[in-house]
């Protein structure tokens, strides 16, 4: 194997992009010298499986059996679209594959630092260079040559290594001229640490969002919340008319499209695509107040935390009074009882439906126990915002993990 220091070409240039961040400041510093791919690099010469059968020699999942990744014309998942074992594939470690037939996927260029097998539609290259030997340079390089020829070849131009070996890349070079490996391993991984820090700063917002809108400061249960999920098999459930609980709930009133002036208002309609707010309009129509329930003309419920506009598909109740966690439980309920089937396009949900609709909450002393409604749906809300977190610190750590690892 030659070295890399000795193939290259003379013509330099500066690095020109965007300035957004420290590190895009030293890619516009570090000189960049152009270099024959065929110079750079060689075709691995390993053979293919043939007539393997789909069903049994090959797998779409890892597993211990089927252990080794095959890449194909695959757009996406780094390649990868199913796994053979390894004993029966010639395989490579430390390459960059290159997609040379696929419909949409024809120059995908994606580092394998693992033991990689070919299954069709592809080819493995190796640095000719030993000093080529982690995935930090392995992921530099492949986005190099990616971002250099995907735009030239495509279906009816297949990226084969005899025409790809002739197209150049831009690396980073030092004073003398040689490849800046260092430059290159140093960029990727000032990569790997932006991006963890994204992950913690997203984590950290999304928690301060998720405890605004809910109005806690933290996610800890209460006392009475943990007692309130311990007794939630025992909580006895009583029927009662919704007329009778909120008063006659109102019908919205026909607004056409063609009449609408766009303004800040929600406008809530029936359907389930963003929550049935079809429209912001600035009309002079009947404003509902928030912390109410609306059931379209399908008997879908959903609570509103805002206030809104509604045509005549909506049924308003009017649960303003209750405290909002119980509002949202009496939601629940009025969904599960209003839709079930029996309303669609041939038969609508309407006002009147909404006064005769009876709902099972929980009650004590034959009155509705609201008390024990919000205090449940405030422990749910707290196990949610708690799973969310708990997902982001999964993420961030796996992260960790997988650079860790390379």
């Amino acid at each position: 194997m030659g070295s890399l220091q000795l193939v290259k070409k003379r013509k330099r240039r500066r690095f020109i992009g965007k300035i957004t961040s420290p590190l895009n400041k030293k890619l516009e510093q570090v000189k960049w010298g152009e270099f024959k791919l065929g110079d750079l690099f060689e075709k691995c010469a390993i053979g293919l499986k043939e007539n393997f059968d789909k069903q049994r020699d090959i797998s779409t999942q890892m597993d211990r059996e089927f252990n080794l990744p095959l890449v194909n014309a695959k757009h996406g998942n780094n390649g990868v679209m199913y796994y053979g074992r390894e004993n029966e594939w010639d395989s490579v470690s430390m390459s960059i594959d290159i997609v040379n037939d696929g419909a949409i996927s024809t120059g995908d260029v994606y580092p394998q630092p693992q033991k990689t097998g070919v299954l069709y539609n592809a080819y493995l290259i190796k640095a000719k260079s030993c000093k080529v030997n982690n995935s930090k340079l392995l992921m530099f390089l492949s986005t190099a040559i990616g971002k250099a020829i995907k735009h030239l070849y495509g279906y009816e131009k297949k990226a084969s290594w005899e025409r790809v070996k002739n197209n150049s890349i831009f690396l980073p070079i030092l004073t003398n001229g040689d490849i800046d490996f260092a430059f290159m391993e140093n960029c990727v991984a000032e990569l790997e640490a932006e991006r963890v820090a994204e992950l913690e700063a997203e984590r950290v917002a999304e928690l301060e969002a998720y405890l605004t809108a809910s109005g806690f400061k933290d996610y800890e249960l209460t006392p009475k919340e943990i007692e309130s999920l311990r007794n939630i098999s025992t909580l006895n459930f009583k029927e009662f008319n919704l007329e009778r609980l909120f008063g006659k709930s109102t019908r919205g009133k026909r607004l056409k499209s063609s009449d609408r002036v766009q303004g800040n208002l929600p406008f809530v309609t029936a359907g389930e695509f963003n929550e049935g707010i079809s429209d912001f309009i600035g009309n002079n129509v009947q404003i509902f107040s928030k912390n109410t329930t609306t059931i379209d003309m399908f008997g879908s419920a959903k609570y509103r935390n805002y206030s809104y506009g509604a045509d005549d598909h909506i049924a308003v109740v009017h649960t303003e009074n209750l405290e909002q966690n119980a509002a949202i439980f009496v939601t629940a309920a009025i969904h599960k009882s209003s839709h079930n089937g029996q309303f669609n396009y041939g038969r609508n949900f309407y006002a009147k439906d909404a006064d005769a609709l009876n709902i099972m909450l929980p009650f004590i002393d034959d009155k509705p126990d609201f008390d024990a409604m919000g205090t449940l749906i405030s422990a749910v809300k707290k196990l949610v915002i708690k799973d969310v977190v708990e997902y982001a610190n999964n993420k961030i750590e796996a992260t960790k993990q997988v650079i860790a690892n390379n």
